[in-house]
């Protein structure tokens, strides 16, 4: 199964505590941080959710 690297483009200032969440159980903490997750339909639901603040990177 192949993976994921997910970039947090955006700052979680402002946002709502759900939002922070999902940042925060994606493994991210700071703006510009890269982690690598497997490509499964639980992690592409929680992208889904803050896609206006992260980006999947090649």
């Amino acid at each position: 199964m192949a993976n994921l690297k997910i970039k947090l483009v955006r700052s979680i200032i402002g946002t709502n505590p759900k939002q922070r969440k999902t940042i925060e159980a994606l493994g991210l903490r700071k703006r510009e941080q890269v982690v690598e997750k497997p490509d499964n339909p639980q992690i592409r639901g929680m992208i889904e959710k803050v896609k206006h603040l992260v980006e999947v990177v090649d």
